[in-house]
């Protein structure tokens, strides 16, 4: 397995001085943010692409320092309700994928999208339970009439560009935001379609990631490597579906937490275990989203721990059998 991380952690610094950080740390693989949510601050595929030699700079950047780009990615929701928040998106998902095609990269990370609750409405509606029936109808009309077809036009125009796989970060207040939506999407368009598995985003809602590896096998295309710490005593009086600001740690039912510091070492060597075991050998992309640190704290933290929990040689042969 390959220890990476998501570029846009040091999105404050330049390029080459980010990617020279990255390298003096001891890492040497890399997710970089090219739109959506994350910015462009490292990568900007819409200029690049006017620009043949501004794409071999920016390669050159990373070839120079012996860095490999695991992925491009551009979390974002181009089946947005709102036809302009939509369609910047989707030209950023498009542009990503065509940078990445020039670049040599096979592999997109964003989100799924999550669209309204009707042709005429503005803003996302995240459906999580059955009744009123309202919602089903509602599901019905994000998934057939909206979600789908996007996604299917969407592998069309990555494979086509040399893009074959999409990953999918499970995310709630997207579709997909567990692995069985993960893996209905994925039935309906194709295998182009996979995850992006964060267990972030599993852990609170009380999935377990060792189950999830193992229902998910080989539709895993990508990993982050970010933890979450579930508060005892506020989940115990309000459960785990909270809107309190990230900022207001102390009083909310959960908090994202660098890696090792929502579960220990045992439950991440039973993850990247597992992940081996359904043939996933590849990047553990280090998400930092700890506001109990600093970036550069815990971007060191996680390195630490992760060193000592990911196989970085591949599986020998078994003299004893």
């Amino acid at each position: 397995m390959k220890l990476g991380v998501f570029m846009v952690l040091f999105q404050d610094r330049k390029l080459e001085d980010a990617l020279d950080h990255i390298v003096e740390l001891g890492v040497n693989v890399v997710e970089v943010g090219a739109g959506g949510y994350p910015g462009k601050a490292h990568c900007n595929p819409a200029e690049l692409l006017k620009d043949p030699e501004s794409i071999k700079k920016f390669k050159k950047a990373f070839d120079d320092r012996g860095v490999e780009i695991s992925a491009l990615s551009t979390h974002g929701n181009p089946v947005h309700p709102n036809k302009e928040i939509a369609k910047k998106f989707d030209e950023d998902f498009r542009n990503t994928v065509l940078l990445a095609e020039k670049l040599g990269v096979d592999r997109v990370i964003t989100f799924s999208g999550c669209p309204g609750d009707s042709p005429t409405s503005q803003y996302p509606n995240w459906v999580t339970c059955p009744w009123p029936e309202d919602f089903l109808k509602v599901l019905d009309y994000q998934w057939n009439e909206v979600l789908i077809p996007y996604w299917q036009e969407a592998v069309k125009f990555a494979n086509e560009h040399g893009v074959k796989r999409i990953a999918l970060e499970m995310h709630p207040g997207f579709c997909v935001y567990n692995p069985e939506t993960l893996l209905k999407l994925r039935k309906a368009v194709g295998p182009t379609i996979g995850a992006n598995f964060d267990p972030s985003h599993l852990f609170w809602q009380g999935i377990d990631p060792v189950a999830a590896i193992r229902y998910l096998g080989d539709a895993i295309y990508f990993f982050h490597a970010k933890d979450t710490k579930i508060d005892p005593i506020n989940t115990a009086r309000i459960g785990v579906l909270d809107t309190k600001h990230y900022s207001d740690e102390i009083n909310r039912a959960w908090i994202f937490r660098s890696v090792g510091y929502g579960h220990d070492y045992q439950v991440w060597k039973d993850i990247v275990s597992n992940l081996r075991m359904v043939g996933y050998d590849d990047v553990l992309s280090i998400e930092h989203e700890d506001s109990l640190f600093t970036s550069e704290e815990g971007f060191k933290k996680a390195v630490a721990f992760l060193k000592e929990v990911i196989p970085f040689e591949a599986k020998g042969g078994m003299y004893w059998a």
